[in-house]
């Protein structure tokens, strides 16, 4: 019996990362609307609508179904999820200082 783990899942991993760089977007392009003013407003509402663009495009490319045989490897691809959802996270982040860097 072998303890190498092989249920990486590279779809998965690139819709958890688009999936929370549009989550992020979405909800830093509302603070950035409301508190914002001038150009910042604008910004904002880009930032809206890229997050709301980019989760419906993550939603359609999605093919992943969940299948029994997938539980079994939840605790080791737990760890690479994880590590998609701080990139998709820091990635969003980035765009959103720079649009608000740039105004």
């Amino acid at each position: 019996m072998s303890n190498v783990y092989t249920g990486f899942n590279p779809e998965v991993f690139s819709m958890v990362i688009l999936a929370l760089m549009a989550l992020s977007l979405f909800v830093l392009g509302i603070l950035t609307a409301y508190f914002g003013s001038g150009k910042s407003r604008t910004v904002g509402a880009v930032l809206l609508v890229g997050g709301i663009l980019i989760g419906i495009l993550t939603a359609y490319l999605s093919r992943y179904t969940f299948d029994l045989g997938f539980v079994q490897n939840v605790i080791y691809g737990t760890l690479f999820y994880v590590v998609a959802a701080v990139i998709g996270a820091v990635i969003g982040l980035l765009v959103f200082l720079g649009a608000i860097m740039k105004t």
